[in-house]
């Protein structure tokens, strides 16, 4: 017996009954239904309102076709480990917090997200009496198949052939339109690593052009930016306040994450952490700053105002450094309109970042074109679109995000 999904991506999806429905189900994976995928770009792209739980299940579903299409070239994958991959990429992302990486610049410190999804998905697995042992196993590539890590985990995994189409299709930005069920159909493996047939090089060729155009016109995209750093300056503002005692507004979840100082190690071996963690999502935060909004301290109640009432960062991107001079002036400027330090202009009402992205990296696992003849190459040398220095080449951009006056 199964479970229908009706996706708005891929149309219906079966859930079967057993390990994987009781893992979508399981109220850890749940929480993902409660955090946006694409954190704050639905102020650039007011469609974006697909949900992390949403992404996760159509990265499920992509899995169980590459399952289906590489048992149809004779590669051996057992009903064990096809339930075992399938609840690995199902769980790739518990670890999220609210608005994607915001928390980890902000709430806690020198733990990633990937960490976390691991302690989540242990704590789920004591739940579920050790049934998602081979699927942690997999997870942290300690299992003898690598190839069904790659599935998890590389430049030619899941995660991201879902989240470009899905992104894509949200968002209404048809560049990322990427052709995943063809990229499927053409999977094979190799000495335990994860090809692609030769007929699908050109469907990879799209799927990187594509990547690239999605990062820079929207996960990168300058209002998404400069939101993304309102909202970080506005919590460790909030932080900084709740250290020096001062009463804040919070969710209990908030009120724990802000009032202590939560490091890698109380992850590892404090309870609390991770118990307040999955009772975090982003109405949390959404409720804190509409509360904020009203507070005494100016620099908090301005951020928090500028995010609810759309008064964003005013955004400058450069292919070139901004001097130091031209920063000095606007922070001098917004210091006497805000009529704040200079210092405190510096630390919450501009930020000066630099972003890179460059489109296939050749030292990470390698995505490999397999010939009829046995032969496999790497995409740059295969390709007659792209070679090692293009498909490389870090594009970097400068962004100087600051308070509008």
């Amino acid at each position: 017996m199964v479970k229908i999904i009706n996706d708005p991506v891929f149309g219906f999806i079966s859930i079967p009954k057993g390990l994987i429905y009781d893992v979508l189900t399981h109220p850890i994976l749940q929480r993902l239904t409660r955090i946006r995928q694409l954190g704050l770009s639905n102020f650039v792209y007011p469609g974006a309102q697909h949900t992390r739980f949403q992404h996760s299940v159509g990265a499920f579903y992509l899995m169980s076709e590459a399952v289906t299409h590489l048992r149809a070239k004779g590669v051996e994958i057992s009903e064990a480990e096809a339930e075992a991959v399938e609840a690995a990429i199902l769980l790739h992302d518990v670890g999220h917090g609210p608005f994607s990486h915001v928390l980890e610049h902000t709430l806690v410190s020198n733990i990633e997200h990937e960490e976390i999804s691991l302690l989540l998905m242990q704590k789920i697995n004591e739940d579920l009496g050790g049934r998602l042992d081979l699927a942690i196993r997999i997870y942290k590539d300690e299992y003898g198949k690598r190839f069904l890590h790659q599935l998890v985990s590389s430049q030619l995994d899941m995660d991201r052939l879902d989240y470009l189409r899905r992104d894509s299709f949200f968002t209404g930005v048809t560049e990322g339109n990427i052709g995943s069920a063809r990229i499927i159909k053409m999977l094979n493996v190799k000495n335990d690593h994860l090809a692609v047939d030769s007929k699908g090089i050109y469907s990879i060729e799209n799927f990187l052009t594509n990547r690239r155009l999605m990062y820079w016109q929207v996960y990168l995209h300058k209002t998404s930016v400069a939101c993304e750093k309102m909202l970080i300056n506005a919590l460790t503002r909030a932080k900084e306040l709740a250290q020096q005692g001062k009463t804040l507004f919070a969710s209990p979840a908030l009120h724990y994450f802000l009032y202590n100082n939560i490091t890698r190690e109380e992850f590892l071996n404090e309870p609390a952490c991770l118990d307040n963690f999955v009772s975090l999502d982003d109405n949390d935060i959404w409720c804190a700053l509409k509360v904020w909004t009203k507070h005494s301290d100016s620099i908090l109640s301005t951020l928090s105002t500028g995010l609810v009432d759309r008064h964003l960062f005013k955004v400058q991107v450069s292919d070139t450094p901004i001097n130091k001079q031209t920063r000095r002036n606007i922070i001098r400027q917004i210091a006497e309109r805000l009529d704040i330090t200079q210092k405190d202009a510096e630390r919450y009402m501009i930020t000066y970042t630099t972003l890179e992205k460059n489109m296939y990296s050749a030292s990470d696992d390698q995505i490999e074109i397999l010939y009829r003849d046995g032969t496999a190459k790497d995409i740059a040398e295969a390709s007659d679109m792209f070679n090692h220095s293009m498909l490389g080449k870090k594009v970097k951009k400068y962004y100087l995000c600051y308070y509008r006056f």
